[in-house]
């Protein structure tokens, strides 16, 4: 007979392998959706987001996060991840969880870069990065999944609509709002100027290993095989998945008179977000439903944002935020027993807005404060000349296709049709287009 901690804990590092392996998703769609000239420097804040968030999340956040409760804001107890965490009845080995915990935390740091991105300074998102791993997502965490005052309160958040990915939507708009939009997204009157990303092939790479990764994420969540409702959550995650991108589509469509790939791309990683609160908790039925209203909020966000001026590069925030905060309220409408359409009556809806509003609170309060005084400190944009020769060029040295799409400076303008300064010798005088 097989020993069941044994399988449970194969099970939750199998979960962990492929939450793990998100990060490359996100690499690849952020990569994808921006220029080439920044390409090198996505993945440089991909790879450290994981490097950094490992070392904080071990050394202070998984303590926030899980240690002994304190007034139900905070842990307090096992720094560097050692010590008693008796109180967590957990069913497999303290560093499995610790491992499972250590990759949503990358998850939610990863989000931020992507909306961040082409005029962000490298040092300055590692700064946050640690930040947000040890601190701000820590303590959602702690509200949410670590027995915290939410918890009391019966707030539900399966897998972490809210917990993971409306913390790092939020946070994105915090660095979206004080970095302002890239070089040439607006024009003098408002109207928005598509900046179109090097690489669509990459980007859609990167949406179907988040779509496989996800299977990880959320039947993951159960920390067990045993539990047979994985099954459950494997459907519902997929149709979700599905709903979002035909409905973001299609929606789009309509709109514009063209089927957008971008649309549906994010429409995807929209429905995935918006299930993962709910997954395990609703029907098929009722996955398509959430999904299908993420893909068409995505959207509507998406507009939004534009109308505000806001440069959201790859549409973090709408993926994150937005369906984010949808799929936490579709637990109040749509559980099954305690839902709002199943006859569960208002209050698990009320419980979910209020911490829906919270986490917001929180996490832009936070995340707003955190980047002012970056931005008051070491600086947080790079300068005009910087982005526009490129990130890759001007933070790292270096470029991502050193045979592919140059231009000679000469042929590089500004927005308002002065050259450039011209690029160190070093670095060959050329930029990326």
């Amino acid at each position: 007979m097989v020993d069941a901690v044994a399988l449970n804990t194969a099970w939750t590092l199998l979960a962990s392998f492929l939450v793990f392996f998100m990060q490359a998703g996100f690499a690849l769609v952020e990569a994808g959706f921006t220029r080439a000239k920044n390409a090198a420097n996505i993945s440089m804040k991909n790879l450290m987001d994981f490097v950094v968030g490992s070392l904080a999340f071990w050394a202070v956040g998984f303590a926030i996060m899980f240690g002994v409760d304190r007034l139900g804001l905070f842990g307090f107890s096992g720094w560097f991840s050692t010590g008693e965490f008796a109180h967590l009845n957990l069913s497999i080995p303290l560093l499995a969880f610790l491992f499972f915990q250590t990759v949503f935390a990358g998850t939610a740091a990863t989000i931020v870069s992507g909306a961040m991105a082409e005029r962000t300074r490298f040092a300055s998102y590692l700064v946050f990065s640690v930040i947000m791993t040890a601190l701000i997502y820590p303590v959602v965490g702690h509200w949410i999944w670590g027995g915290g005052w939410l918890a009391r309160l019966g707030f539900l958040d399966f897998a972490g609509s809210t917990v993971v990915h409306s913390v790092g939507g939020w946070a994105s708009l915090a660095g979206v709002m004080l970095l302002g939009p890239r070089i040439g997204r607006y024009a003098a009157n408002g109207k928005p100027n598509a900046i179109h990303g090097h690489s669509i092939t990459l980007a859609a790479l990167g949406v179907f290993i988040l779509w496989f990764g996800w299977f990880g994420f959320n039947p993951g969540s159960t920390l067990a095989a045993t539990d047979l409702n994985i099954a459950r959550i494997a459907v519902t995650t997929n149709l979700a998945a599905a709903a979002g991108a035909l409905s973001a589509l299609l929606f789009r469509w309509l709109q514009t008179g063209k089927p957008k790939v971008d649309s549906a791309m994010n429409g995807t990683l929209a429905g995935l977000v918006g299930i993962t609160a709910s997954t395990a908790y609703v029907s098929g039925t009722s996955s398509v439903i959430i999904g299908a209203v993420a893909g068409v909020l995505m959207i509507l966000a998406q507009d939004l944002l534009e109308r505000r001026r806001m440069d959201d590069a790859v549409g973090a925030i709408p993926v994150h935020a937005a369906a984010g905060v949808w799929g936490t309220l579709a637990v109040g409408l749509f559980h099954e027993n305690y839902g709002l359409f199943f006859g569960g009556g208002w209050h698990q809806l009320g419980v979910q807005l209020v911490g829906v509003a919270s986490v917001a609170g929180w996490t832009l309060a936070t995340s707003l404060a955190a980047f002012a005084i970056i931005k008051a400190t070491i600086g947080l944009r790079v300068s005009a000349e910087e982005e526009i020769h490129g990130l890759d060029l001007e933070e790292h040295d270096t470029v991502a296709y050193p045979d592919f799409a140059y231009m000679p400076l000469a042929a590089i303008q500004t927005v308002d049709g002065s050259q450039p300064a011209p690029v160190p010798a070093s670095r060959g005088g050329q930029a990326i287009a």
